[in-house]
């Protein structure tokens, strides 16, 4: 056992301290997720969706950053991600709306200035809408309109379709239905 250890003395360091460094930036990170959730009041199932896609990015970092010491060749690794990510685009090349709209969610988060309990006005020339946001997702958000419908509209059109503020709902506690 202690031959194995003196042999691969550098790659288990090295393993060690990007171990550490990723640990120390998912804590930076998930803390930061949770300070823009709170000074934004938002809905605690909105800020932990965030923190499962940080934590879904240190996950895949952590399981590629030590290859290189262990040995792989940069050439042998890059054309192991490209066959993984040629493989994933071609399989979500069909869906591209769904990681358009998680993308979207995810600047949403960051830099949407509407909560849910507001009144809100979509500018869509095929289909003008109003009504209060119910609730905020990773993939759309749920408006209830004046009729009473509970329309789901998707996060990408949210940030490419003009939207105005009718009503700010100040009673509304974003974390009171959260998960």
């Amino acid at each position: 056992m202690e031959e194995l250890f003196f042999q691969y003395r550098k790659e288990l360091w090295f393993t060690l301290i990007v171990a550490i460094i990723l640990i120390i930036i998912r804590f930076a990170l998930n803390k930061t997720a949770d300070k823009v959730g709170k000074r934004h009041n938002l809905n605690a199932a909105r800020t932990r969706l965030m923190l499962r896609y940080i934590n879904f990015l240190i996950i895949f970092l952590a399981i590629f950053a030590p290859l290189f010491t262990w040995g792989y060749d940069l050439k042998q690794l890059a054309l192991l991600i490209s066959s993984i990510f040629a493989v994933i685009g071609i399989g979500l090349f069909a869906i591209w709306s769904i990681l358009s709209n998680i993308t979207s969610g995810v600047i949403m988060f960051f830099s949407f200035p509407y909560k849910i309990g507001d009144r809100i006005k979509i500018y869509d020339k095929d289909f003008p809408i109003e009504g209060i946001i119910e609730d905020i997702r990773a993939f759309h958000l749920h408006l209830r309109t004046n009729e009473g419908e509970l329309v789901t509209y998707p996060n990408n059109l949210m940030l490419q379709k003009a939207v105005s503020l009718v009503e700010k709902d100040a009673n509304i506690d974003e974390g009171k239905e959260a998960l």
